[in-house]
């Protein structure tokens, strides 16, 4: 037998890797504390005078100095910013910052309403471009994408902790990776030497509180501690170590309706009249005319645990050199229990009111009660490494460098067991429960299940009620993707002419994916028993109840489950028939959902920098080429049916010529202007360009084939950015831009799925595959503003607001396939592109005092297309606008103590709301988790 195990080397690669980053992380806080001075040394961040350099941004100030400051057009989180919230991750954190929309929710096991209800922010779009059009790094290390479908990174793995400066570079200037539409985040850490004494440290202790927890009787507690040392030391205080570590816990439980899930898995929709055809009535709105029919309701609890670090040694023995040896290493595991109580439509009709008419109205006729369970584990990591040096030989500075990273998404044991009413197995034939008209209500937008008595019974009273289904489905799947490479550039510097500086250089990444994914389903309780009857009580699945499924809206019981016992049961009464990955042969059940894939990226790159007076160009020229080679599974089937599959391969490449032109003029020191010009491009994921083949032949000779598209070209874009920056010298602070993107041959995320579906015939054979779109545009208006009222009298003085807000228009041709479904020549919105955002703050800053008032708001965008597969855009899934309040107080002691209070989401808004139609809430997924406490004790030495 020919097997491909990915996670076998993907385990013993990423665990050396951690080992060797957590050694030099602690090994380096050890050697600084030993090295520590008795003298303790304020820990106040150089200023920077080039984004170039920039580590630490310490306060809001600083932060707007440097975009000022800045060659391009940048936004800056500063320390300050970091400490002054109560997000969960540095993606909530993002969210701060102009033209960056949050999704608590992705592709895989992270899509629909299962990643919203954990209740936090996993992935960011920018400038209305989805989260695998950005390029994410930290300290300049493009860091691995461990996520299984896409080219996404969870940014909800990285805390805020142990970051002092988020930069988002809204433009790519050719010494930068080309492969980033929508922008580049680097999440940067400190050096020893960019803090004014010879010794630094701190020490943070946090807990926190979720109240949707409380509102189910559970804890919800969590809490976290994190340091961090810088020391400079050795001859003329030469070197200098940096550390940080950081551990936190989230415990968590949130309410959750899943419409849209029931919807597209069980039916739970219908249109409340249709013609003789079955279709919707002619001339009423399908949107107004759709209902609900079935539902899901519960709760979604767990936690997440998070750990890891970062550290920097440098060697810097004069002004012409420094040495450097960077990593971090950040490690979450998430245990995600999901219990549904679930309002299944098994039986609908349509009945004509008035004969003749043509007019048939729904009738929900049956329902069956059940209750699902799934847990939806994850374990994630990140690490980076990297060791260069920069060196002044006269007019020139050679930078080279080579690093490392590796991402690993893992769903390591997925389980899914149910109970449901109308159980039929060898011992059981349960009936559902007659209804009849409809059976769904609205109130307050959300809809109420029309119970009779015995159908809220049934739910009530779940573990003696429902009849237990399987003994388990266990899916475990493995994603990681591992990159290293090595870069040079060189920069020459000139004087007393208008050509300032020339920058050469080139970079080579080479990464290694790999995807694995296998299933195996018991057979039912009652066959591997042989016994009727059998509830979760009898079998000691569940012997308790949360007291209300959805506290304050739904108050009927949901059971709560023993997963250990599940687990026992499953591993008991699984049978070799259980392995059922995807066919009847072992073989190619254990290898059907494996892809390796390898790519190769070489770029090499010239900039220019020329000044005439106040203005500054920078033209430049990158060529990047790509070759991706994808290993995968190929199974044929013929007449006699499933055959042994065999090893396939793929084989694609990319040349990208990629120009650019940036000016800025600088009229004095308090304005700036910047105008550019830039293309960039964005790869296909290797599940489109490699998913697999599966072939079936029919009795009459036919063939039909599914399969990816090694074929696919890349998303590109032709970007233009105009800006203007004005500051005063009483703390103030401006911005006002635009940008737009011209792109072609457009993919969109469909999740674990193949996009842009086509179908196509070649004599007997009819081949299924991914293709691209076509073109789009994506428009855009920024602002920014801050302002200290330094002149008010007194106490008043320490006030001062900011805001920023964006507008974005979007629209993009999804492909022929996509359009022949919705009407040729219809656009779309993109999706995860709202059409506002805003932030707004109060602030007061004053002695040793801080507080913060923080109000969000996200306008409505398209989470995705087509959900319910209908003719027309009108049945694209939307997510509502969203908005919260989020609060900060902080004091910060003489004696080094600093106490921060914040609270996120104070109004307790709910964190997600999805649904089908972009003027209708008739089918949604909706996500309360509550309000968020966290108190931070830091002590700086």
């Amino acid at each position: 037998m020919i097997r491909l195990n990915g996670e076998s080397a993907r385990g013993r690669a990423s665990g050396s890797m951690k080992a060797a980053l957590l050694a030099s992380v602690f090994g380096l806080i050890s050697a600084s504390a030993a090295h520590a001075e008795t003298a303790a040394v304020a820990a106040t961040a150089e200023p920077s005078e080039t984004i170039d350099s920039l580590v630490i941004v310490a306060n809001r100030n600083d932060a707007t100095k440097t975009q000022m400051r800045a060659a391009t057009a940048i936004s800056v989180l500063s320390a300050e910013d970091l400490e002054h919230t109560a997000v969960h991750n540095v993606a909530e954190a993002l969210g701060m910052m102009p033209s960056v929309n949050v999704m608590n929710t992705g592709s895989s096991f992270f899509g629909g309403v299962d990643g919203a209800s954990r209740g936090e922010g996993m992935f960011v779009s920018i400038r209305g471009l989805n989260a695998e059009f950005n390029v994410n790094m930290i300290n300049g290390v493009t860091v691995a994408q461990g996520m299984p479908y896409s080219r996404q990174v969870q940014l909800s793995l990285l805390p805020p902790s142990g970051l002092h400066t988020i930069v988002l570079n809204k433009t790519s200037t050719a010494d930068m990776d080309g492969d980033a539409i929508g922008g580049t985040v680097d999440f940067r850490t400190p050096s020893a030497f960019d803090y004014r004494g010879d010794f630094t440290g701190s020490i943070t202790a946090s807990g926190r509180i979720e109240s949707r927890a409380r509102d189910y009787g559970d804890q919800g507690l969590g809490g976290g501690l994190s340091a961090e040392l810088a020391k400079k030391f050795g001859p003329n205080q030469s070197f200098g170590v940096y550390a940080s570590a950081f551990y936190d816990k989230r415990n968590y439980a949130n309410s959750e309706v899943a419409g849209v899930m029931s919807a597209q898995n069980d039916g739970g929709w219908g249109f409340l009249i249709k013609d003789a055809n079955g279709a919707n009535y002619p001339g009423l709105d399908p949107e107004k005319n759709m209902t609900q029919t079935g539902l899901n309701v519960g709760v979604s609890n767990g936690y997440t645990e998070r750990w890891g670090g970062n550290f920097t040694l440098n060697w810097r023995p004069n002004d012409t050199l420094d040495a450097y040896l960077r990593g971090s290493y950040a490690y979450a595991k998430t245990q995600q229990n999901s219990t549904l109580s679930q309002f299944v439509s098994t039986s609908k009709s349509y009945k004509e009111a008035v004969p003749g008419s043509g007019r048939y109205a729904l009738s929900v006729d049956a329902i069956s009660t059940r209750v699902w369970y799934e847990t939806n584990p994850e374990e994630a990591d990140l690490a980076t490494l990297q060791a260069g040096f920069d060196k002044t030989l006269g007019t020139w500075t050679l930078s080279p460098q080579i690093f490392f990273s590796e991402g690993n998404n893992d769903r390591p044991n997925h389980i899914e067991a149910s109970e449901r009413v109308n159980q039929s197995d060898k011992y059981n034939k349960g009936p559902t429960r007659p209804l009849g008209g409809l059976s769904i209500g609205y109130a307050d937008n959300l809809p109420y299940p029309l119970f009779t008595s015995t159908i809220y019974d049934d739910l009530n009273n779940a573990n003696t009620a429902l009849l237990a289904r399987r003994s388990g489905q266990l899916t475990e799947q493995f994603s990681g993707q591992q990159k290293y490479g090595f870069k040079f550039d060189a920069k020459r510097v000139f004087e007393g002419q208008a050509l300032q500086w020339i920058k050469l250089g080139g970079k080579y990444i080479d990464s290694h994916r790999r995807v694995t994914n296998r299933d195996w389903t018991n057979d039912h309780f009652a066959n591997a028993i042989g016994q009727g009857g059998l509830t979760w009580q009898s079998l000691g699945l569940s012997t308790s109840y949360y007291d209300q499924v959805f506290p304050s809206q739904y108050n009927w019981r949901v059971p709560k489950v023993n997963q250990s016992k599940l687990f026992e049961y499953f591993y008991k009464y699984k049978t070799a028939a259980s392995f059922d990955t995807c066919g009847s042969l072992d073989i190619n059940n254990y290898n059907c959902n494996t892809q390796k894939g390898d790519e190769a990226v070489t770029s090499v790159y010239a900039v220019a920098d020329y000044q005439f007076g106040d203005v500054e160009i920078s033209p430049g020229l990158r060529y990047e080429h790509t070759q991706i080679d994808n290993l995968y599974w190929s199974i044929p089937t013929t007449s006699a049916g499933e055959q042994p599959g065999n090893w396939a391969t793929s084989h694609t490449k990319y040349n990208e010529v990629l120009p650019s032109v940036f000016v800025t003029w600088r009229p004095d020191g308090a304005a700036v202007y910047r105008g550019s010009i830039w293309s960039s491009y964005t790869r296909p994921a290797f599940i489109q360009l490699a998913g697999g083949e599966r072939r079936s032949v029919s009795d009459d000779g036919n063939v039909s084939i599914s399969r990816g598209n090694p074929n696919l070209k890349p998303i590109k874009a032709l970007n233009v950015d105009l800006s203007g920056e004005w500051s005063n010298s009483k703390g103030g602070y401006a911005m006002f831009g635009g940008f737009y993107k011209r792109l072609s041959d457009y993919i969109y995320d469909n999740g674990s799925s193949s996009v842009n579906t086509d179908s196509y015939a070649e004599g007997k054979t009819s081949i299924s595959q991914p293709n691209n779109g076509g073109s789009g545009d994506v428009y855009g208006l920024e602002m920014q503003l801050r302002q200290k009222f330094s002149d008010l009298p007194g106490l008043l003085s320490g006030l001062g607001a900011g805001m920023n807000l964006t507008r974005q228009w979007t629209l993009v041709d999804l492909g022929d396939s996509v359009q022949s479904r919705i009407q040729n020549g219809v656009h779309n919105r993109i999706q995860n592109a709202p059409d506002w955002l805003g932030s707004a703050q109060l602030f007061y800053q004053k002695g040793g005092f801080s507080f913060d008032v923080i109000y969000h708001y996200t306008g409505a965008y398209v989470a995705g297309y087509d959900a319910l597969n209908q003719p027309g855009k009108w049945d694209n899934l939307w997510v509502r606008p969203h908005h919260s309040v989020d609060l900060h107080a902080g004091y910060a002691f003489d004696n080094g103590f600093k106490l921060d209070l914040s609270v996120a989401n104070l109004l307790k808004d709910y964190s997600y709301w999805a649904h089908v139609g972009q003027h209708s809430l008739a089918v949604s997924d909706v996500v309360d988790s509550g309000r968020t406490t966290l108190l931070t004790l830091k002590k700086t030495f």
